[in-house]
């Protein structure tokens, strides 16, 4: 069986303890730092198939943790633990690339499978993917999360280059909303559907300098990804 690598980035000793433990007894490798410097330093200097956050952290937090690993093209998925429960720190989470959030305290048995899920899901996608994609003006490399236009690249979080993938998958036809929620965050559920919408927002504006390519919604359905036939 695979073993998967993961960083965890917690500053809380026991929990950071206790989470590492347990996750390595369930097949997984794991390096635990407790501070966003620290992770930076790990994710520029090693590979590893997923990382997981801490929100609440002294210097740096989660989220200002996921905008650096953003700004610096770092490609890995992540998700975040945390003991905030209000809709806008959810939001802001999905909203940042995050695959799921899951909130304190952790059930361990529950924080397992949902690993092996995400980490399934996403690999399985790897496998069947091709180097690039021919999207109007645009070439899009999956692999790498980067959307090229001419001379210019965007680097994608997960969640976007996920997101791009299915539509692209599915171009010309629509793609219900619900089909969307279950196959990319696993579950229809309303921040979900506000953070499909705002990764929609974000496509649109990434694709615009081509004015044949549109992500058409269809109210109350869905979406189109419409590219011109060659």
């Amino acid at each position: 069986m695979e073993k998967y690598k993961l960083l965890l980035v917690e500053d809380d000793t026991s929990l950071g303890y206790l989470l590492t433990e347990y996750l390595k007894m369930n097949n997984f490798i794991i390096e635990w730092v407790n501070s966003g410097n620290k992770a930076l330093t790990k994710l520029s200097n090693d590979k590893f198939d997923l990382c997981i956050l801490d929100v609440m952290m002294p210097e740096m937090d989660g989220f200002q943790l996921a905008e650096k690993i953003n700004q610096k093209k770092i490609t890995i998925p992540f998700l975040f633990l945390t003991a905030r429960s209000l809709k806008i720190d959810a939001l802001k989470g999905f909203s940042l690339g995050a695959v799921d959030y899951i909130r304190k305290p952790i059930d361990e048995e529950e924080l397992v499978i949902r690993l092996n899920r995400l980490l399934g899901i996403l690999n399985e996608k790897k496998d069947k993917i091709q180097d690039y994609h021919v999207i109007g003006k645009y070439h899009y490399f999956p692999l790498t999360y980067e959307l090229k236009f001419n001379n210019e690249s965007r680097h994608l979080t997960a969640r976007e280059s996920e997101l791009l993938f299915y539509l692209l998958k599915n171009k010309n036809q629509i793609c219900l909303h619900k089909d969307i929620l279950q196959t990319i965050w696993g579950k229809n559920d309303y921040f979900n559907q506000k953070s499909l919408n705002v990764f929609i927002t974000r496509l649109r504006k990434y694709l615009a300098k081509d004015a044949s390519i549109k992500i058409e919604n269809i109210h109350t359905q869905g979406f189109i990804l419409i590219i011109p036939d060659d």
